[in-house]
């Protein structure tokens, strides 16, 4: 049994209620994987984790999907999900929890070799996007050769769809602010300003029309606009709008859909290859010392830089 040091939420609120303690990391048994973390990666749905309004009862809550770093032991007759593993070895996690820790014992089996061509702050942010990026391109079945309209296109889950939709053969039309223009313009998209007269703009970018739209945004101005310029609202993906998709008939992924846990733990493999090929790579706005994680969240609960936040350990 080793120790280690793990962030948890002692109430539901803000940064000010994440602490630190100390925990006892067990060694793996067969089918597990014990990791020292080098990074975590900071996602929104963290901060979703111990919001104002839960039951006290699930207290203490701990946060962190996924982290990367290297692994220490492995358990008996165990191979990570990309095969082999052994102490040393270079690895990413997710669909974990309390991935914000220095160390930790995971199942073997959301262990995956890290992409050499990604530092550990970048590993540890990969996969969550990275796959609901994915769901929303296969639940609106895109395709070579179409135009798609991408709400939220320099963030983390939008730059990712660039990504993966360019490697589709699919041209995206993605709604940004224009000092954000630049990174969408360098993935591949092509960028169009949020606010007044954005339909006209929209059709001015996409003459020929938009086969499918992809909501990361779920403002009202999002969905107003998509429900105007798209026939088809089965090709209508958002990722927060929930209330409006089940009474406008758009579809919905995310917690409320019993189908994206499952797709997005059998993506998490594709998309390693991916980066470990360069075809995909993880955009980073900032990193902080894992210290600091209370100054992180407050940072991702605000405006910041397009890309995506971490945590880091030194070695």
């Amino acid at each position: 049994m080793t120790t280690a040091r793990q962030w948890v939420a002692t109430g539901f609120g803000g940064p000010e209620v994440l602490h630190l303690r100390e925990i006892d990391v067990p060694p793996p048994a067969a089918g597990e994987v014990s990791i020292a973390i080098r990074a975590s990666g900071m996602n929104p749905a963290d901060i979703k984790h111990f919001s104002p309004g839960q039951d006290s009862r699930l207290l203490p809550v701990t946060i962190g999907y996924e982290a990367a770093g290297v692994i220490t032991a492995i358990g008996p007759s165990t191979e990570i999900a990309t095969g082999g593993g052994r102490a040393g070895d270079e690895v990413l996690t997710f669909q974990i929890l309390g991935g914000c820790a220095s160390a930790i014992t995971v199942p073997a089996a959301d262990v995956f070799a890290k992409p050499a061509a990604l530092d550990f702050a970048q590993a540890a942010n990969l996969l969550l996007a990275s796959t609901t990026a994915a769901e929303l391109l296969a639940t609106a079945r895109v395709s070579r050769g179409e135009t798609v309209l991408l709400h939220g296109a320099a963030g983390a889950v939008g730059t990712s769809v660039l990504q993966q939709a360019r490697l589709t053969g699919a041209r995206v039309i993605g709604t940004a602010s224009e000092a954000n223009f630049g990174i969408v313009r360098s993935l591949g998209g092509t960028p169009v300003r949020y606010g007044d007269g954005l339909a006209g703009r929209v059709r001015e970018a996409a003459p020929d029309g938009i086969a499918a739209v992809l909501d990361t945004v779920g403002s009202d101005e999002a969905v107003d606009l998509s429900l105007g310029l798209l026939p088809d609202r089965q090709r209508f993906v958002t990722l927060t709008a929930f209330s409006r998709a089940a009474k406008e008939g758009f579809a919905a992924i995310g917690a409320s859909n019993p189908a994206s846990g499952p797709f997005r733990a059998n993506a998490r493999a594709g998309i390693v290859e991916l980066a470990a090929a360069g075809d995909l790579t993880v955009p980073l706005a900032r990193t902080f010392p894992f210290e600091d994680a209370p100054a992180a969240v407050a940072t991702l609960a605000g405006p910041h830089p397009s890309g995506k936040l971490a945590l880091v350990l030194d070695a």
